[in-house]
């Protein structure tokens, strides 16, 4: 059996989530890392783009998402997995990590978030 994977990792976002006031409205830096289990036995075929799922229009997904304002980070990687889900149902498992980087919580850290894992 064979396990196909769409790895993205390390896309940066500028966005405004956030508790605090600042963060609703500076916003801050945000790193994704995305991994979708999928099968894409037919692009490795044919060679064709219909045989997978496209790197771009994903990204697109995920920076719409993140457009949209939260307070928490929960919630905005929560409509990321369900959009993606929704809109290519060939799609097995999601991990998606989201990290707010730097943040102002006055520690000294690359980053905090959250990570979610489907696997239907």
């Amino acid at each position: 059996m064979q396990t196909h994977k769409i790895v993205i990792e390390g896309l940066h976002i500028h966005a405004n989530h956030g508790v605090m006031e600042l963060e609703q409205t500076v916003g801050a830096d945000f790193t994704i890392d995305l991994e979708i289990t999928t099968d894409f036995t037919k692009a490795m075929e044919t060679d064709d783009l219909t045989g997978t799922i496209s790197y771009a229009d994903i990204c697109e997904i995920v920076k719409g998402e993140m457009a949209v304002p939260s307070q928490l980070l929960e919630h905005a990687a929560g409509r990321i997995v369900k959009t993606l889900k929704q809109t290519f149902p060939d799609i097995q498992a999601i991990r998606l990590r989201l990290m707010k980087d730097n943040p102002p919580l006055g520690a000294d850290c690359r980053g905090m978030g959250v990570e979610i894992e489907i696997n239907d």
